[in-house]
């Protein structure tokens, strides 16, 4: 089995975007190669699957993987090397601190009731604020 074989078995898995949720699919692909970028079931130098081989098994237009990748790419999650693909990055300690108050914040607007676009809006709103 070739790494673009190995890549495309374990990603993205049973996982697909839900069309019913308010969140976009190309931030539900993002937050999702985050999550799992983070908690190591991406690690780094995985090769993500090609974006039109990952937007027919999701059943979602490539222009949407497109987008998620290209965010990533901005966010230093991922690395596009052109014809070579997309490759997960290595986290340093900072983002890991980063990601376990998200985390924290997440759980604590869960445990309020507050749905994913809500606490969306709050971290937006504290983020305009600084």
């Amino acid at each position: 089995m070739n790494a673009t074989e190995h890549a495309t078995g374990r990603f993205p898995g049973p996982w697909k975007p839900n069309p019913a949720s308010a969140v976009p699919l190309f931030e539900q692909l993002r937050l999702n190669i985050i999550e799992r970028a983070d908690n190591g079931t991406l690690a780094p130098g995985t090769k993500l699957p090609a974006v039109r081989s990952l937007a027919g098994e999701l059943g979602v237009a490539p222009h949407t993987v497109a987008r998620a990748y290209k965010e990533l790419e901005a966010a230093g999650v991922v690395v596009t090397r052109g014809r070579n693909g997309t490759v997960v990055c290595a986290r340093d300690e900072a983002w890991s601190s980063l990601s376990a108050a998200a985390a924290d914040f997440a759980e604590a607007a869960k445990a309020r009731g507050a749905s994913f676009a809500e606490a969306v809006q709050l971290l937006a709103a504290a983020y305009d604020r600084q």
